[in-house]
């Protein structure tokens, strides 16, 4: 529950980093679960031991005060009282010693008062309904972020090293960076690295939420627990045992925790102050009957309103919602920073997405070559990739990539802006249509550009042999992405550095009307911050020129994966893996989760509103408000772990994005909500 409600900041560790969280409301000593494990099975459960004692003193009383002695139903009353009371009573003292009140206060005060006047049964009713309900909550939120924490058991407990000697064991903690990790067929990866040795695929769908294992070879990167397939790789670690992918991911949401959204802090606002103005009520309820000659009356509809006008469910209406959403959204490798930008994410009306990188696979490739009379394609690429061999511009690894032949080029000189010119037999060059006429394949270089590319000419010997031409291309699930935001009436437009040309041709694969193109870091920034004032902005990109459009949009969302160290560090989400389709899903589920949120504020307020009235007037004595209470605050506990809960539709954004059903999927929900 929140601190402001009844309970003390607790120090929680994740991967040896200090978090603080929010405290239990009223919690039982010694009965905090251990947050590395699962909580146990209910009937398990230190925390409910008290609380399920004085629910059974509660009913034995009753059963016998039907029609026994009364002294015995009043000595099970009596201890039912005492096993509900510890629950909060020493937790209210500690924090009014402190000079702070809460909702433990209130129940106290509420229980003190209704011995006082009698009503035994009333305060063991009070008692046991108020600690279950706390016990209640603490499991709710121990189990939403179990489901978090359980990422990290997807780290193995030990890692096999390759040394000179030979191949050693070690704890998966003791790896070190640079440490070349042996991972045969099935076993998990113990830390993010880079394949040094070896080819195969990699299962990383619980870490990034993409459901097709990624095949891997020497240089591609691999993070920490996914599961190698069927070969032996050799991994180059790229970051401790202990400080790695997943472990930041748990750190990040931890952190989130503690970070309060908009309506966290209403619901605190309200809170707050509401705990001593239902106080000084309850005394002016009694005050009023010490005026009037009926003290006992209105003295017991003051500890009657004291517990009606109680903000316990309005405090917890947000923290458990969000611990459950953000949990939920973790699991499959989209890493929300904070409480606001979890609720700013359920706002979103635009989403802005750069081209490279992010619409795209920031990997470019030869996809067409156009040739000369006389000229064949392997002499063009071969001669293309001589020259481009010598070249540090970004197109020529995907010349050299193209073909392993490449011609014996010499007195090779780059040409800033234009291309690289060198001897064969003769001269040749190659490089953009502005530096060599295309001639006769003017036409072909035309509808190549049309189509997105990238062109670039190859001359040998005054004459155009070839045109190459190279295109970023799209990711697979980019246009399903984009329909599944149109589905949800979100409007969508797309940012980039490249050509108008090349940048329509693209975003109409992609089914994007909007384009931006030709667009600098500062004009990206300018676009989001106008779009932002139209309607709530999302900004997704991954390079450092997109951060200061991240941090000009209402949520900036890093692809996290491939990301820079800026864009991630200006976004308020990061996806750790490269799935567009997470996009509309965890745009849907944001804005379950606000509703969800809304509707449990709504209640709070509610209920207060309902029972003052009638507390007040002496319809509802305490046992019933005590119930009506303590009801909806479990309803609110449970409505906010809905957060956390797989609901599927059919629709453009329904595919799921972690269909795999191996061991690597962590325990907990395995898909984010969308409905």
């Amino acid at each position: 529950m929140s601190g402001e409600c009844c309970g003390d900041d607790e120090p929680v560790t994740v991967a040896e980093e200090p978090v603080t969280v929010a405290g239990d409301c009223g919690a039982v000593p010694g009965g905090h679960h251990d947050h590395h494990g699962e909580p146990p099975v209910w009937w398990r459960d230190p925390a409910l031991r008290l609380p399920a004692t004085s629910g059974m003193l509660l009913v034995a009383g009753y059963l016998l005060d039907r029609g026994g002695p009364a002294l015995p139903a009043a000595a099970l009353f009596a201890g039912g009282l005492a096993a509900g009371a510890w629950t909060f009573v020493p937790g209210a003292i500690r924090r009014l010693l402190r000079g702070r009140t809460g909702v433990g206060l209130l129940m106290t005060i509420a229980a003190a008062g209704a011995v006082a006047l009698g009503h035994l049964a009333e305060a063991a009713a009070l008692a046991f309904l108020f600690s279950i309900a706390e016990a209640l909550e603490d499991r709710a939120m121990d189990k939403a972020r179990h489901g978090l924490r359980a990422l990290l058991s997807l780290i193995p407990a030990t890692a096999r090293l390759s040394r000179p000697a030979g191949d050693v064991t070690v704890p998966a903690a003791d790896v070190r960076a640079h440490d070349i990790l042996v991972v045969g067929a099935g076993e998990r990866i113990a830390t993010d690295g880079v394949v040094v040795r070896g080819r195969s695929g990699v299962d990383t769908s619980a870490v990034t939420g993409e459901s097709i294992p990624v095949g891997v070879g020497p240089g591609d990167a691999v993070p920490a627990g996914g599961v190698n397939g069927s070969g032996v790789l050799h991994v180059e670690a790229t970051a401790d045992g202990r400080d790695n992918s997943l472990t930041t991911i748990v750190r990040l949401v931890e952190e989130a925790h503690a970070r309060k959204g908009e309506r966290a802090r209403l619901a605190d606002r309200i809170a707050r102050p509401l705990v001593p103005l239902v106080l000084i009520a309850s005394a002016l309820v009694a005050v009023f009957g010490l005026l009037t000659g009926e003290p006992g009356l209105w003295i017991e509809r003051a500890l009657v309103v004291l517990v009606a006008a109680s903000p316990c469910a309005l405090a917890i209406a947000v923290p458990v919602t969000v611990v459950s959403a953000i949990g939920a959204a973790s699991r499959l490798g989209v890493v929300i920073k904070s409480g606001e930008a979890f609720e700013r994410l359920g706002t979103i009306r635009t989403v802005a997405l750069d081209k490279t990188g992010t619409l795209t696979r920031n990997r470019p490739e030869v996809v067409a070559v156009r040739t000369g009379d006389g000229f064949t394609r392997e002499q063009v690429l071969a001669v293309a990739a001589g020259l481009e061999a010598h070249s540090t511009h970004p197109l020529a690894t995907a010349i050299t990539a193209a073909t392993g032949d490449r011609a014996p080029v010499t007195d090779v000189e780059e040409h800033a802006g234009h291309g690289v010119s060198g001897r064969l037999d003769h001269a040749v060059r190659a490089g953009s249509p502005r530096w060599i006429d295309p001639g006769p394949l003017a036409a072909a270089v035309d509808t190549m550009t049309g189509q997105g590319m990238s062109v670039i000419l190859v001359e040998i010997g005054g004459t155009v042999a070839g045109a190459v031409g190279i295109r970023d291309e799209l990711r697979p699930e980019a246009a399903e992405a984009v329909a599944g935001l149109r589905a949800q009436g979100i409007t969508v437009l797309m940012l980039t550095g490249d050509d108008s040309r090349t940048a329509h041709a693209l975003a109409a694969r992609a089914g994007i009307d909007d384009v931006r193109a030709e667009q600098l870091p500062r004009d990206k920034a300018a676009v989001v911050e106008a779009a932002g004032r139209a309607a709530p902005t999302a900004m997704i990109g991954d390079g450092i020129n997109d951060a200061p459009a991240l941090a000009a949009a209402s949520v900036g969302i890093a692809m996290g994966a491939t990301g820079s160290a800026a864009a991630v560090e200006s976004a308020g989400v990061a996806f750790t893996g490269h799935d567009l389709r997470l996009i509309p899903r965890a745009l849907a589920h944001a804005r379950r989760g606000r509703r969800i949120m809304t509707g449990n504020i709504g209640l709070a307020l509610a209920i207060i509103v309902v029972l003052f009235p009638l507390a007040l007037s002496g319809v509802l004595g305490l046992a019933q408000v005590v119930l009506v209470h303590e009801v909806a605050e479990v309803f609110v506990i449970l409505n906010g772990v809905r957060a956390a809960r797989s609901r599927r539709r059919a629709g453009p954004d329904s595919t799921s994005a972690s269909t795999s059903a191996s061991a690597a999927q962590p325990p907990g929900p395995a898909a984010i909500p969308v409905g």
